[in-house]
């Protein structure tokens, strides 16, 4: 069985209605000129703001899982009939926190928000520190059945964790999705393309790794396939990436690379 992912390689606004309005041109390409079963939109796309932005704005621009641009998004979805993930900022329960939660949303094309993240390991590296405005969520995702296969669902820093990759393999996730913002700096991008490359290598499965673009991050959104093999790439600025995904592949990497039955885990303690 295969089906057509498209990577909608955007550069999101501190506007919701500007990011609404180009999620909707990207679906409606997607679909129309893709034939697009599902549209993977990058982290945080709900909004983006330049580093300075004062907290009580982030804060503020926070919704929830079932606010105005979960169902903006939800109600496009159904409109073009394709499956979405996006990520978005959601408001936290806790009054005395003056966190938000980073969170990925999975809708199926009847617009029905199938499940949520949030992300767990946050961007505390390279002089960042994403937890000092952003609360970790505190259970890793679980993969879902859909008629594309079992997702898995990860977020951009959480490639450099090897763990939480193998915990959706060892789920079933025959897919992994990663909405990512990568900041740019030196060796960035290379550890982008490694990361990615061995997330899907390691767990014999697909990875489709989709960036934020703009003078902050590095787009080159990545599709790559059980045995390691880039199928599609995107460049340094907007676009759709659309690729063909055989879920035959798989099966047939995994009949030629067992590695996942010669684990002994219980050597890894």
């Amino acid at each position: 069985m295969s089906f057509q992912i498209v990577m909608a390689q955007l550069g999101s606004t501190d506007d919701k209605q500007v990011n609404l309005e180009k999620a909707e041109k990207a679906l409606k390409e997607a679909k129309e000129v893709y034939g697009a079963d599902m549209v993977v939109f990058p982290e945080a796309y709900m909004s983006y703001f330049i580093v300075g932005t004062p907290r009580e704005v982030k804060l503020n621009d926070a919704e929830a899982i079932d606010g105005p641009f979960v169902n903006a998004m939800c109600e496009l979805a159904h409109k073009y009939s394709v499956w979405i993930v996006f990520g978005m900022r959601e408001r936290s329960e806790d009054p005395e926190d003056d966190r938000v939660y980073n969170s990925v949303v999975l809708a199926d094309s009847t617009g029905k928000v199938v499940s949520t993240y949030r992300k767990t390991h946050l961007y505390d590296a390279f002089g960042a520190k994403e937890s000092s405005s952003i609360k970790p969520g505190d259970a890793l995702f679980q993969p879902v059945e859909t008629p594309f296969g079992k997702l898995g669902l990860l977020v951009c820093y959480e490639l450099r964790f090897p763990e939480i990759s193998r915990y959706q393999a060892l789920h079933g996730a025959d897919i992994l999705i990663v909405p990512s913002g990568w900041v740019k700096g030196p060796v960035k991008e290379r550890h982008w393309e490694s990361l990615v490359t061995v997330r899907a290598l390691e767990n014999t499965a697909y990875v489709v790794a989709c960036n934020q673009v703009n003078e902050h991050y590095i787009g080159q959104s990545l599709v790559v396939d059980p045995m390691g093999v880039v199928l599609a790439r995107g460049v340094e600025t907007e676009g759709l990436i659309p690729c063909r995904v055989d879920l035959e592949r798989v099966q047939e990497v995994r009949a030629k690379l067992p590695s996942h039955l010669h684990r002994q885990p219980e050597l890894y303690v």
